[in-house]
């Protein structure tokens, strides 16, 4: 499966994340990212000395994607440090295991619904949301102590929306920051974010792969209508890891079946 490591997310259908670490390691797969909108990967319950361990025990490794939730510029002191707290203590974390990548998702906020258009109220009160980013890469350029962990931007069909674009490229200004490319995101939405990955593609460190058909994703690869070898070459350039990310362990297994017989055909 070339150069390139592969990893798979958290499954649902699992109930201890032993399970998945088995399927990882028979499937051949180098690492598993922790979800962490489910409650057993919630900062304060993973057992560091336990996923220490497992990793030596299975010979992978694991990454962090950071509640879908979280939103970094709130305009609510309160929750904007709740959220930082769970940022630094992800950090913390993914810095103990030598984790590569903490993957984040923009928020883009509140928007008030007009008769003719909607108002964003990051775009509208655009000198507070920079305060907010500003303090953001203040905390994350504190606590990121050596080069190897990224804090990694995903895209999920926004891009469309300059304030977005821009906030992202201002947080880009920071070498702590790095993009990932949900190429399964992109596909559903009119490839509203492939310009900007690819304009930015220097930046890329990790990618989340699956298929997809009209507006579906998350299908088993080589079953929709993404050009998944042309992502995996892009993967293969910027030397990016990539998340099989399917939700079902059927899935999972025939994906990487399909990988290893799509490479053995070439």
């Amino acid at each position: 499966m070339s150069n390139i490591l592969y990893g798979m997310p958290t499954l649902i259908e699992f109930d201890n994340l032993e399970q998945d670490a088995e399927l990882c390691r028979n499937l051949g797969l180098n690492f598993i990212e922790l979800n962490m909108n489910m409650p057993e990967f919630q900062i304060e319950n993973i057992d560091l000395q336990k996923v220490g361990k497992m990793q030596k025990e299975y010979g992978i490794f694991f990454t962090f994607h950071l509640p879908e939730d979280l939103d970094i510029a709130s305009f609510n002191p309160r929750i904007k440090k709740a959220y930082s707290d769970i940022i630094k203590e992800t950090i913390y974390a993914a810095e103990a295991l030598e984790s590569p990548v903490i993957n984040m998702h923009m928020n883009p906020g509140i928007h008030f619904k007009m008769p003719d258009s909607k108002v964003y109220l990051f775009e509208k009160y655009s000198a507070e949301y920079y305060k907010n980013l500003e303090k953001f890469i203040e905390l994350v350029e504190a606590d990121i102590k050596g080069d190897k962990l990224k804090i990694s931007i995903e895209n999920t069909g926004l891009y469309n929306l300059g304030y977005i674009t821009e906030a992202v490229s201002f947080l880009l200004k920071s070498d702590k920051f790095s993009l990932t490319y949900d190429i399964g995101h992109d596909y559903s939405n009119g490839n509203l974010d492939r310009n900007f990955i690819y304009n930015n593609k220097d930046r890329l460190k990790h990618m989340h792969i699956h298929d997809g058909l009209g507006k579906r994703n998350h299908l088993p690869l080589f079953t929709g209508e993404i050009d998944i070898n042309e992502k995996l070459q892009l993967a293969e350039e910027t030397k990016s890891t990539c998340v099989i990310e399917v939700k079902r362990s059927k899935d999972l297994i025939y994906s990487v079946k399909e990988l290893r017989n799509d490479k053995k055909s070439k």
